[in-house]
């Protein structure tokens, strides 16, 4: 993890941003973890984290780096972010959706689940953007009706509603 990559998204978390960097480590094939930072005394007063307790760890999933920071209660996730899982099939779909809703993860509509974290997730299998922009706009509708009833996406569901 040496390159600098020039956007690299920041997760707030209360305390959890090592559990968290080793959760999303184990969910994603071609994962690491990083550097890890720590609270040292100085500026105590302003973190009130303990000396020694984590502040930031660095990880990185698929190529993208991703810093957690250890900053506190102020500042929960919300569905206004939303990391987007393009996979390949169902089996993909079914990974991803198992893993990241595991352990107090919540299912959510149209391929949208929060992950026990409290971070939002999009597990997107590659047919669900093709069948939505079909330039049949009866089978996208079609589609897209389907869709619009399902938590996890299935496919073959959604292939049978666009037929």
């Amino acid at each position: 993890m040496a390159t600098v990559q020039k956007l690299t998204p920041c997760l707030w978390f209360d305390s959890q941003a090592e559990d968290a960097a080793k959760f999303y480590v184990s969910v994603f094939k071609n994962a690491q973890v990083g550097r890890i930072s720590r609270y040292g005394k100085e500026g105590f007063e302003a973190h009130g984290r303990p000396a020694g307790s984590v502040m930031t760890v660095e990880f990185e999933i698929e190529g993208l780096k991703f810093l957690g920071l250890n900053g506190g209660p102020h500042f929960k996730f919300s569905e206004a972010v939303s990391f987007i899982v393009n996979c390949e099939d169902q089996a993909e779909v079914d990974h991803f959706w198992s893993k990241l809703t595991a352990e107090g993860g919540q299912e959510g509509p149209c391929g949208w689940l929060k992950d026990r974290f409290g971070l939002s997730w999009q597990i997107v299998p590659k047919a669900l953007p093709a069948l939505l922009t079909d330039p049949d706009a009866g089978k996208a509708g079609r589609a897209m009706k389907a869709m619009l009833q399902m938590k996890k996406i299935d496919i073959a569901a959604l292939e049978r509603a666009a037929a």
